[in-house]
């Protein structure tokens, strides 16, 4: 299990579960952060593609991240994950920090999407995700640049957030956009 979509200002969290079959093997699979983006989407097609990986993914919206914050908000996409399975596991790794919840025992693994196949899968399949919903918030709300920044605070993305305020998938409890909503209502 991973998930994509902590640290942006914008855009749901999505977390991806990837059951492989034993001996699986695909040459250079490692942390999505690690690979290009052309990468990325041949591994999640040869992933998504392959009959053999049982795969399921949960995206967790804005108001959800807002209403519960961004780790309660992880814990809920994983859980789901998880529970969309094919088949349900006896055990997941996680990447990371142990998580809250989770429908059955794990093992959290520090830099586990760089030493674990199944977690690296799981990397690939929800940071893609996550960056084709991105995409299609570009084209929604074009002047954030989401298709290049993916809602992280770059300082062309900040730039915009002050020059045109916050649009509705922005997360409001987020720092710089609770400031820019503080400072929008003062003009006001």
């Amino acid at each position: 299990m991973d998930e994509a979509g902590r640290g942006p200002l914008a855009g749901p969290v999505v977390a991806a579960a990837a059951i492989l079959p034993e001996g699986f093997k695909l040459r250079g699979l490692n942390d999505s952060k690690q690979l290009s983006a052309e990468q990325r989407n041949e591994f999640y097609a040869a992933l998504t593609g392959d009959s053999r990986v049982q795969f399921a993914v949960s995206v967790v919206d804005v108001d959800w991240i807002d209403r519960i914050n961004i780790l309660r908000a992880t814990e809920r996409a994983a859980a789901e994950a998880i529970n969309k399975l094919p088949a349900r596991p006896d055990h997941v790794l996680v990447d990371g920090r142990p998580m809250r919840g989770l429908p059955v025992p794990q093992t959290a693994i520090v830099k586990g999407d760089a030493r674990s196949f199944s977690i690296a899968a799981a990397s690939v399949i929800a940071k893609v995700t996550r960056d084709r919903l991105m995409l299609a918030l570009h084209a929604q709300y074009p002047a954030y640049d989401f298709a290049s920044n993916k809602g992280y605070p770059t300082h062309d993305h900040l730039a915009a957030l002050r020059a045109h305020g916050p649009c509705p998938v922005h997360r409001r409890t987020f720092g710089p956009v609770r400031e820019q909503f503080v400072q929008d209502e003062m003009r006001l």
